[in-house]
């Protein structure tokens, strides 16, 4: 049983993407999962809803476009007008984690960074994701069950070498300024959240993430990570792009340090 309540700031979106996926995916729905930062105390302004469906078989590349027209239908960009907040959505087929192996192959995932590419047809294939690892071991911890079992029930534990490899393959694919340009604030709050959960062994909000690690940068790298969580919270433009040295100096840092960590730890 949920012990949870759904926040009411996203009840009525929540309901659209329901609708959505209910309509598009039907008896191969299996199960549907609310996580995140909706239900840790961290939902900003412009914080993702971020949802995880499993599905019986993998879709077809009809289902697969109608799916992500739908999804277009009931997300917004971050910081756009209106009640509707950018929606993120992870799918899976259950035999291709259960039982688990790494890395995980993702079937689909939908986000407003890919909204471009969505609105003139590009739909990516299904890939190995290490991501994936990461976060069902955040939704075995803290999620609401909207359709189907609880995430504990439709996922085994993820094996502790398995997380700390996710953290390793996620921030390995950060080298230089064109794997972060345009994302820049999500890849460096995603820096802090890896970090603290290599050292602790726990997941964070993004800002309690950034709060723990600001506490241990060098005050050279202070400004990038406290331009991005201020960011974040008020829900303003980061504009970490003209940070240019300073942000590359900051990715090297956070991921030598997490490595570091990794190899020792």
């Amino acid at each position: 049983m949920n012990h949870v309540a759904i926040p009411p700031a996203i009840a009525a979106q929540l309901a659209l993407a329901r609708a959505v996926l209910e309509r598009q995916l039907g008896a191969n729905l299996q199960s549907l999962h609310l996580f995140g930062s909706a239900l840790d105390g961290g939902l900003q302004p412009r914080s993702d809803m971020d949802l995880l469906a499993t599905v019986a078989a993998p879709l077809s590349e009809a289902e697969r476009r109608a799916l992500m027209s739908g999804l277009l239908q009931v997300s917004a960009p971050p910081g756009a007008p209106g009640p509707l907040r950018p929606l993120e959505l992870t799918l899976l087929v259950r035999a291709h984690v259960v039982p688990w192996r790494y890395p995980p192959l993702r079937e689909l995932q939908f986000g407003e960074w890919l909204r471009e590419p969505l609105q003139a047809g590009i739909v990516a294939p299904p890939e190995r994701d290490p991501d994936i690892a990461i976060l069902l071991h955040k939704a075995r911890q803290h999620s609401i069950a909207l359709t189907g079992p609880a995430a504990a029930e439709c996922f085994a534990p993820v094996p502790a070498r398995d997380f700390r490899q996710a953290l390793a393959d996620t921030v390995a694919q950060w080298n230089a300024p064109e794997d972060w340009e345009g994302d820049e604030c999500n890849v460096v709050l995603a820096l802090a959240r890896i970090w603290f959960s290599q050292a602790t062994g726990g997941i964070a909000p993004k800002h309690v993430a950034a709060d723990w690690v600001l506490e241990r940068l060098p005050a050279a790298h202070r400004p990038v990570l406290a331009r991005a969580r201020a960011a974040y919270v008020q829900g303003v433009d980061d504009r970490l792009a003209d940070l240019g040295a300073e942000l590359a100096a900051f990715v090297r840092h956070a991921r030598a340090a997490i490595e570091d960590g990794l190899r020792t730890g």
